[in-house]
């Protein structure tokens, strides 16, 4: 049985948490959590971590744009989706939330500034 222990961060309290991992890395128990979201978080966190990528990518004019994944994609997966976000190029005018790049490993990327 092996211990990991995270801080949550689903709340500003930031509880201690203590995850207890079978040797197949299932999850036998939360402690420290003072709320359900907490042990859900704490669960997640060590069974299949995801995670919301930001950066930027290049616009047809040469600038370049922020843009971010609409919904958190899996941890193991964000190398892979940078290489499709700097492979990428935004063609002008896009506003806040446009798709850029459509399913990004089960997200969209968006834009996250208004560019004319």
């Amino acid at each position: 049985m092996a211990v990991r222990e995270l801080t949550c961060i689903i709340c500003p309290k930031g509880c201690a948490l203590k995850v207890e991992l079978d040797e197949n890395g299932k999850v036998l128990g939360v402690t420290g959590n003072t709320c359900k979201r907490g042990a859900e978080y704490a669960e997640a966190e060590c069974t299949n971590p995801m995670r919301t990528v930001t950066s930027t990518m290049r616009c047809s004019d040469g600038t370049v744009i922020p843009v971010k994944t609409k919904t958190p994609i899996p941890k193991a997966n964000i190398y892979e989706c940078m290489n499709i976000i700097n492979k990428g190029v935004v063609t002008l005018p896009v506003h806040i939330g446009d798709v850029v790049i459509h399913n990004v490993f089960g997200s969209d990327i968006v834009v996250t500034e208004n560019r004319e």
